[in-house]
């Protein structure tokens, strides 16, 4: 995220860092921008939503695949209809992918959920997509 950030910043771009107190003394902090503390790690993800037209899901670790399976989740649900980019650079996502795809082959999510998301293999092709991505259509799944 600190690549992306000092990247984005250096090109003229608005940086907002959104932090909870209790990281800001484990993690390097980037002061020359904008920075909101908040108290949790869900006020965190909750404004970052808020304040976000789309997403794009770089490779990352664990913290990443928990925010995107929460957003996700939350797309599942209908909560929102915003734009999700997977930046499957050589092909990092594959594997989340195969698992999305066997929870729709055994039952436990509708096939319409595979419609969540857009992916792209390169930074380029994710800038071009957000410039192009619609809203997500409702998933319409099951009333269960």
């Amino acid at each position: 995220m600190g690549a992306s950030a000092r990247a984005a910043h250096a090109a003229g771009g608005r940086v907002v860092g959104i932090m909870p107190a209790f990281l800001r003394s484990r993690e390097r902090l980037f002061d020359e921008v904008e920075t909101i503390v908040v108290t949790s790690m869900h006020e965190r993800k909750q404004l970052m939503y808020d304040q976000s037209d789309a997403f794009v899901v770089a490779p990352g670790g664990v913290g990443t695949l928990e925010e995107v399976v929460e957003l996700l989740s939350w797309k599942r649900l209908d909560l929102h209809s915003k734009p999700v980019i997977f930046l499957n650079i050589d092909g990092f996502w594959d594997t989340f992918f195969a698992l999305m795809r066997h929870s729709v082959e055994t039952g436990f999510t509708p096939p319409s959920f595979l419609d969540a998301w857009l992916v792209c293999d390169t930074v380029e092709a994710a800038i071009t997509m957000l410039g192009t991505a619609e809203a997500t259509p409702e998933l319409k799944h099951d009333r269960r």
